[in-house]
């Protein structure tokens, strides 16, 4: 690891115990069964309008599985991402790594209108983007697995934390293991998360650096595919619109599949966080996972539900403590703001 690696690496570990709130990473008690009598189809629910969604918008399974992703690590599973700027309230949803960037809010919103209808003030917003998460994957052709539920959601959020705490795209491969372990996260959960940018859309924006000027080379990023390369620039020519989107995986891009990692393995992984993964070769671990789950689908799928259960149990609030929320954007209160969803799609 680089001295500034390093650093950087002691000062996340650092900064976990002064921004993180709501204390032990360990999960709570979570359970599938949680909602059996309460609201026993809020699975049903959640699935067909993400179904309904995906008529209009291919990437939203992508997007609402990233939400959870950058729920569970600030914080915790808490819901705290999906909260707006208010009088006591700095939305997460404006720290960098999600400024502009996280998306789907508006099919949150439809859900918990759904659920409302359904079974009112019952299921929490962070249990929506759990079991959101979980269809999104399944819809897609991705394994399905039984979601521990139980979750509860926060009354606050944390924008230093989501600016600390959110691996980048243009991170060192040592310094994103770090902040997966301060989660509680492995190296194996590392690389089978990445496997999510399977389907999905990245903004020009996370990978340009990679195409022009690599590491103030003057050069594009050696471990880029030389015929992968001209096909990126003309979709980011220097200086263009930074906010145009390519497929994350340029070979099956709307289905949940191993081919994210055969695109490694022929230098076609589009952001640097990704290929990393297999170019980065004194991490032979990372190497070795990335080889197996291109070789065996199941045994990606199978990790990929262990790790993904695993993320959910990041730190969630349960029994008494935060509350559920009857607007995912805004906590239960009797201000004077506007009872209508505050959020808008992006």
């Amino acid at each position: 690891m680089s001295s500034s690696s390093s650093s950087c690496c002691t000062l996340l570990i650092g900064l976990l115990c002064v921004v993180l709130l709501g204390g032990s990473l360990s999960h709570g008690q979570l359970s599938p069964t949680f909602y059996d009598t309460t609201c026993p189809n809020v699975s049903n629910i959640v699935r067909g309008i993400i179904e309904e969604a995906l008529t209009t918008d291919a990437r939203i399974g992508a997007s609402l599985i990233r939400l959870h992703f950058h729920d569970c690590f600030v914080n915790g599973c808490d819901g705290s991402i999906l909260l707006n700027n208010s009088a006591t309230i700095e939305s997460e949803k404006e720290a960098p790594p999600n400024n502009n960037s996280v998306r789907g809010f508006g099919v949150v919103d439809d859900i918990k209108t759904a659920l409302e209808t359904a079974c009112p003030a019952t299921v929490s917003c962070a249990d929506i983007l759990a079991v959101a998460a979980e269809e999104s994957v399944s819809l897609a052709g991705g394994p399905s697995w039984n979601v521990s539920l139980g979750r509860r959601d926060s009354t606050t959020a944390n924008r230093t934390a989501a600016g600390i705490f959110l691996p980048g795209p243009t991170q060192p491969l040592d310094v994103i293991i770090t902040m997966f372990s301060t989660m509680g996260l492995d190296t194996t959960d590392l690389v089978a998360l990445s496997g999510a940018h399977t389907f999905g859309r990245a903004q020009c924006s996370t990978f340009i650096n990679r195409l022009y000027d690599f590491n103030s080379s003057g050069n594009p990023d050696p471990s880029l595919n030389t015929t992968y390369l001209p096909t990126l620039q003309g979709i980011c020519p220097q200086n263009g619109d930074l906010t145009v989107v390519t497929n994350l995986d340029l070979t099956t891009p709307d289905v949940f599949d191993n081919k994210y990692f055969s695109n490694l393995q022929v230098l076609e992984g589009l952001l640097n966080s990704d290929q990393i993964l297999f170019s980065t070769t004194e991490n032979n671990d990372t190497v070795a996972l990335v080889n197996n789950f291109t070789a065996n689908q199941t045994a990606f799928f199978d990790t990929f539900v262990v790790s993904m259960i695993k993320m959910g149990n990041i730190s969630p609030l349960t029994g008494t403590a935060g509350e559920i929320r009857l607007n995912c954007g805004k906590v239960n209160d009797n201000s004077t703001e506007s009872d209508g969803l505050l959020y808008s799609s992006m």
